[in-house]
């Protein structure tokens, strides 16, 4: 079971992202403050879950989490400030729809651009540690996946619908054939052709 606290006494939401890996779309991120008491055997970090068991979590998280948020940044402002920078602005911007304030965040990863008035402490694979940054994991995940597919349906030939716009082999031919989408991030085309040609 994971954890279901880090301080044991504040307000704490857990704050992850997904989609920073990927060649197009946005970055999503969420956070999540559980109610005392959540319990959820299957709840675990998105990675070690499958799509079914991620979109079955996703509405009980929504359902009886104290508050939750979940926020994107497009792929322009991700090649205009760089991806690490873009996913601490989800973070951000996720934290501050959230209806209700923390006392501390639960950052996943070794590094955070703090958020104003509130302390954080960053968890090198807290979605594995921690309940509420788990929780997080899954509804950026799902929300960007859901967002992805429906790119699929205006490009097709990329298979978003399956790769989600990650790096598979699949994604980088479709590069190569087609070119790129007003979707792809500029920032990553350079090592996408450089990872094309040795593969070739």
């Amino acid at each position: 079971m994971l954890k279901a606290s880090f301080s044991g006494k504040y307000v704490e939401a857990g704050c992850d992202e997904a989609g920073r890996g990927c060649l197009a779309g946005p970055v999503f991120a969420a956070a999540v403050i559980l109610s005392k008491g959540f319990k959820n055997e299957l709840l675990n970090d998105s990675k070690k879950l499958n799509e079914s068991q991620r979109d079955l979590l996703r509405p009980i998280i929504e359902k009886e989490a104290l508050a939750w948020a979940v926020a994107a940044v497009d792929h322009e402002t991700i090649d205009q400030i760089n991806i690490l920078k873009a996913s601490f602005l989800a973070m951000h911007r996720a934290i501050a729809k959230l209806t209700t304030i923390p006392e501390l965040l639960l950052i996943d990863g070794n590094r955070f651009t703090p958020y104003p008035g509130i302390a954080h402490q960053c968890i090198i694979r807290g979605d594995g540690e921690f309940m509420a940054i788990a929780a997080a994991s899954i509804l950026a995940k799902t929300h960007r996946d859901e967002f992805m597919k429906n790119l699929h349906e205006e490009f097709p030939e990329y298979f978003w619908k399956q790769n989600k716009g990650y790096p598979t082999l699949a994604h980088r031919q479709a590069i190569s054939i087609h070119g790129i989408t007003p979707y792809h991030r500029k920032s990553f085309s350079m090592g996408v052709q450089l990872k094309l040609s040795l593969d070739e």
